[in-house]
C-alpha cells in the first residue's frame, strides 16, 4: 500500500487514516460531568484553537447486553464528532467496537487508575492515544485551583475517599441514619424507627483485601474493636498479615478480645458470610468475580448483617440481593455501585418500600465513593495539563497505551 509514492505498512494504515480524516481544529467533548465542575478547567485554552462541548447525561454503555441498537448508534453520533473525549472514570466504556466506529478521535483523556472498559490495545492499532489522570496533581507546577490538602500516610490517618464512603454507609445502616431522618420529615412526623446495630466487638467480613479493602478493615479493628475476617480467592494468612502491617497495625494481637488472633484473619468465603455482622466489598471485577455474592452466600448471611458495595456493581447478583432484601433476611445494604449507571428511573432500588412491611432496609447513593472535591479537581488539572501538552505538540503525560 502506498501513499504519494511511499509505501504505508498494513498495520499503520487505520492511524493513518485517521490522521487524515480529523478536523482542522481539534474539538473535544467532556463526557458525564454531572456536576458541571470540567468546563472552568479548560476555559483558559482559546476557542480559536479548542472547541468544548459537555455532556451532564449519560447514555447506556455501548456494549452493556441490555443496550439497543438504537442507543449504541446514539452514543456512535454522539461521539464521533470529536477528535478528542475527556472521560470520568468507566462511567463511558470505550470497547474496541465502540473505537472503531469514532475516525476522528485521536486522544482519549482518562481519570482515575482503573480501565477494564478500555479497549487499549485497540486505540493503539487506530492510533488514540490514551492518558490517564493519577490525582497526584499537575506537574509544570502551576498553582492548583482549590485549597491543598495534606497528604496523610494511612498509618496516620489517611485515607481514599472510597474509604469514608464505605464507613459512611455501614455507619448509616448500623445507627439506621437513613431511616430515622425520613421518618422524623415524613407526614407522620415520628421518632425512632429501630433499635441501631453497635459495632463495638462485632464481626467486619472485608471481601477483597487490597488497599481499599485494607483500609476499611484498619478503621474497623482501631475505632471500634471489630474483629476483622478477610475472604479473596488467592489470599493467604501470611498476605493478610502483610497487610496489617502496611497499614500501621500488628500482624498479630490487634483485636483485644483475641489477642492471639491474627489482625486481619484470612478465612474461607463460607465463614467470612456466615460469621460477619457486616460485609463490605472491595474486589476487583472480572468476569470471575461477577456474581460473587450471589444466593449461597447472602443465605449464609446472620439476618441481623448488613451488606455494603463501594466497589462494582455487578460483583453482587441483583436478582439474588433483590429476593433477600424483599424478604427480610438481612438487616440491610447500602449500595453505591450499579450494573448499569445512572442507575435507570425504573430501578427498583429507587424506592421508598425498603425498611417497611418485612423489608430489609436499603441505602443507595449515585456512586459518591470518588465523587469528592480534592480528587474530581485533581483529576481535570492533570487533563488540563495533558490537552495543553497535547495541543503543542509535546509528550503526553500518564499514557496507558
Amino acid at each position: 500500500m502506498s501513499y504519494r509514492g511511499r509505501p504505508v505498512k498494513t498495520q499503520c494504515l487505520t492511524a493513518f487514516t485517521r490522521r487524515l480524516t480529523t478536523q482542522s481544529k481539534p474539538s473535544m467533548a467532556i463526557l458525564d460531568d454531572y456536576l458541571d465542575i470540567a468546563k472552568p478547567h479548560f476555559g483558559h485554552i482559546p476557542a480559536s484553537e479548542l472547541s468544548i462541548t459537555a455532556f451532564h447525561s449519560s447514555l447506556p454503555a455501548f456494549n452493556h447486553p441490555f443496550t439497543s441498537s438504537s442507543d449504541r448508534q446514539a452514543i456512535i453520533d454522539r461521539l464521533k464528532p470529536f477528535s478528542i473525549i475527556s472521560s470520568m472514570r468507566e462511567r463511558t466504556p470505550f470497547p474496541g467496537d465502540l473505537l472503531r466506529e469514532l475516525p476522528n478521535l485521536k486522544l482519549l483523556l482518562a481519570t482515575g487508575t482503573q480501565f477494564e472498559t478500555f479497549d487499549l490495545a485497540t486505540a493503539t492499532e487506530l492510533g488514540i492515544s490514551v492518558v490517564a489522570a493519577p490525582g497526584r496533581g499537575r506537574t509544570d507546577g502551576k498553582p492548583s485551583s482549590r485549597l491543598a490538602r495534606p497528604k496523610l500516610d494511612i498509618k496516620k490517618g489517611g485515607s481514599h475517599p472510597t474509604t469514608q464512603h464505605a464507613w459512611a454507609l455501614i455507619l448509616a445502616l448500623a445507627r439506621n441514619v437513613a431511616a430515622d431522618d425520613a421518618v422524623m420529615k415524613g407526614p407522620a412526623k415520628s421518632w425512632q424507627s429501630q433499635l441501631a446495630l453497635g459495632l463495638t466487638g462485632t464481626t467486619l467480613g472485608v471481601v477483597g483485601l487490597g488497599r481499599l479493602g485494607a483500609a476499611v478493615a484498619r478503621i474497623g479493628s482501631l475505632a471500634w474493636g471489630m474483629r476483622v475476617v478477610c475472604w479473596s480467592e488467592n489470599l493467604t494468612q501470611e498476605k493478610a498479615n502483610q497487610k496489617a502491617e502496611e497499614v500501621g497495625l500488628p500482624a498479630y494481637g490487634g483485636n483485644h478480645l483475641d489477642p492471639e488472633a491474627p489482625t486481619f484473619k484470612a478465612v474461607s468465603k463460607d465463614e467470612l458470610f456466615t460469621t460477619a455482622d457486616v460485609v463490605s466489598l472491595h474486589y476487583v471485577l472480572s468476569e470471575r468475580s461477577r456474581g460473587i455474592v450471589g444466593v449461597p452466600e447472602l443465605a449464609q448471611m446472620k439476618q441481623s448483617a448488613i451488606l455494603v458495595n463501594t466497589s462494582r456493581g455487578p460483583l453482587i447478583n441483583d436478582t439474588a440481593l433483590y429476593d433477600a432484601l424483599e424478604n427480610g433476611r438481612i438487616r440491610g445494604a447500602a449500595l453505591d455501585v450499579y450494573d448499569i449507571e445512572p442507575l435507570p428511573a425504573d430501578s427498583p432500588w429507587r424506592s421508598t418500600i425498603w425498611g417497611t412491611q418485612g423489608r430489609s432496609s436499603l441505602i443507595i447513593t449515585p456512586h459518591m465513593g470518588y465523587v469528592e472535591d480534592g480528587i474530581m479537581h485533581t483529576w481535570y488539572e492533570e487533563t488540563a495539563e495533558n490537552l495543553e501538552r497535547w495541543l503543542r505538540g509535546e509528550s503526553l503525560l500518564h499514557r496507558l497505551n
